[in-house]
């Protein structure tokens, strides 16, 4: 007898992807996002956790002379590519492997080599400016501002920037005054208002910490 449709074998169970979990730790230039970061990857291990840098995405200037360079706003949303870091989170959150820019901060121009970024359980995007983009801050479970008072966050820029990017200590004062700080006024401090929660202290504050770490782990085990 021949076979009816009923009598084909059962199809093989689909397989659900578990959504992961993007977390945006935002705050201005020197507040402790970095050591928020590090404490998410730590309670959650690295096997985990991936982490995006907003600074990252800082538009290639090999198209112009270092002169031209040295007059950019760095601290302008402009000179940043969101619109890819938003692609690129949103292939990530698809479950699709993606090529992260490499930037080098000192010539202000792009490798020709990139990050490979696989999908991970809990995507961590850090940027000072990330909650000022309505489009990328969309494709966040969980918005934290990182609080921290001036004097520190310069404090922190300053030994960051001589150490890590080649600055001198004039360079750095100059461009803190000129658009750090007016740019934090007018861009960063407005964005607070989009956070979920707010972290005075930064990753000091172990009780935040503490906190959060409750809250994705809450998420992770109901996806």
């Amino acid at each position: 007898m021949q076979g009816s449709a009923s009598d084909s074998p059962p199809s093989a169970p689909s397989v659900t992807r578990k959504q992961p979990i993007v977390i945006g730790v935002a705050g201005g230039s020197g507040s402790g996002k970095s050591t928020v970061v590090r404490e998410i990857q730590r309670l959650h291990g690295d096997s985990s956790v991936v982490v995006l840098q907003h600074d990252w995405y800082y538009r290639d200037r090999s198209g112009i002379s270092a002169a031209e360079r040295e007059r950019i706003n760095y601290d302008h949303p402009d000179a940043l590519e969101t619109e890819l870091l938003g692609a690129h989170l949103s292939a990530l959150r698809a479950g699709r492997s993606v090529q992260a820019p490499i930037y080098d901060f000192k010539t202000h121009t792009r490798a020709k080599e990139c990050h490979a970024i696989a999908p991970h359980e809990v995507i961590v995007v850090d940027g000072i400016l990330i909650l000022a983009d309505p489009p990328l801050r969309e494709l966040m479970d969980i918005r934290i501002f990182v609080d921290t008072d001036a004097d520190m966050r310069l404090l922190r820029r300053i030994d960051r920037d001589i150490v890590e990017r080649g600055r001198t200590l004039a360079s750095v004062v100059r461009q803190y005054l000129e658009t750090v700080r007016p740019m934090h006024l007018e861009f960063v401090e407005p964005s607070k208002r989009y956070a979920h929660v707010i972290f005075p202290e930064g990753g000091l504050n172990r009780v935040a910490v503490d906190m959060l770490a409750t809250k994705i782990s809450s998420i992770l085990a109901a996806r």
